[in-house]
């Protein structure tokens, strides 16, 4: 008899998750069956359901990408991991590991690369499929519901962090404090900087500040590039975790001579372009970089932050038979931190 598992799976783009009965997926060569425990709920997700990217993810879809869980069987060739290992499945599911980019510690924009939970099958399900060679190890004392996130929001903003070249001491915005951003505080804090926190929501602010955040500025009270300048004479560096574009355009405007910002977050449909001075980028010598991601190494690091406990996910568990409602919450702005769904419940 063929064993199934609940899976909540995307038929059509825009349209609601169905939760289904599906065939548990076998490992090919180099692969591992992973019986997954829990798996966050990231705004890419509803990127990919909503179809606000090219191109669009392959259909029928199971989305997710920030999964941990307990390895349930080997595919031929996987000597790396047994079975009962603790592991974590990011978005960046597989690169090709031969191109320029992986040979030079590029490989989150390898031209080969997969992503879980968009090109391939994610962890909105029981059971899922990942390469050994790309999944996580996580510590046998980890909780599984707060490591969750850091396969993304942790990582992601963790990299894009590194990517600034900020320096201890030194002043770092983090515009925008949701479920990237309240992560991008705490692993800035680890990391020795100090922090400025930039949102419309005072409850996020409040959680930044709990958090660590030094400086809060609410951009719907007061211009935030004006503010960030006054308060610290400017940042040094800037990660944007934001969606809404006009934060983008922003944090640039924050930084101090010299400073870095680095683009984290991805406004979703068509509202990707922005306006910038570029006689503030030239005559400041500023930089603006893009972050994608993180590498093996990247998500490596930052899961050891978070196991060490310096690094802790806002979380609220919620059922797979909820996603569909976690989704609208998201859209209305309404979640502080992270959802992560329980795959263990039976539901």
């Amino acid at each position: 008899m063929m064993k199934t598992m609940k899976a909540a799976v995307l038929h059509k783009i825009g349209h609601p998750l169905v939760i289904e009965d599906i065939p548990v997926p076998e490992p090919g060569y180099g692969d591992v069956l992973i019986k997954v425990r829990a798996c966050g709920v990231c705004h890419s997700d509803l990127h990919a359901v909503e179809g606000d990217w090219t191109p669009l993810p392959n259909l029928p879809l199971i989305p997710g990408h920030e999964a941990t869980g307990h390895v349930a069987k080997l595919g031929p060739g996987v000597d790396s991991l047994k079975v009962g290992d603790i592991v974590g499945v990011p978005w960046m599911y597989s690169a090709c590991g031969h191109c320029e980019f992986c040979l030079s510690g590029m490989e989150t924009i390898c031209k080969s690369a997969e992503a879980t939970g968009y090109s391939k099958p994610g962890g909105y399900a029981e059971y899922m499929i990942a390469p050994a060679a790309f999944v996580g190890r996580i510590p046998e004392t980890a909780d599984l519901f707060e490591l969750a996130p850091i396969l993304c929001a942790g990582v992601t903003t963790y990299r894009g962090l590194k990517r600034t070249g900020a320096r201890p001491g030194q002043w770092l915005a983090v515009v925008g404090i949701g479920g990237l951003g309240h992560i991008a505080v705490q692993y800035a804090r680890a990391m020795g900087l100090r922090v400025a926190a930039v949102d419309v929501a005072d409850d996020k602010l409040e959680l930044a500040r709990s958090l660590g955040a030094e400086v809060m500025v609410n951009a719907k009270d007061e211009d935030p590039a004006q503010a960030i300048q006054t308060k610290i004479g400017g940042a040094h560096a800037a990660v944007v975790t934001a969606i809404a574009t006009r934060a983008f355009e922003q944090a640039v405007m924050m930084l101090r001579p010299a400073g870095t910002v680095s683009y984290i977050g991805l406004p979703g449909g068509k509202s990707d372009e922005i306006r910038t001075s570029i006689s503030a980028i030239v005559n400041g010598e500023l930089s603006v970089r893009g972050s994608n991601v993180g590498t093996r190494l990247d998500l490596g690091e930052a899961i050891a932050f978070a196991a060490k406990g310096l690094v802790t996910a806002k979380i609220r568990k919620a059922p797979l038979i909820a996603i569909n409602a976690v989704f609208d919450e998201m859209r209305q702005g309404k979640i502080v931190g992270r959802v992560v769904l329980d795959l263990g419940t039976g539901e």
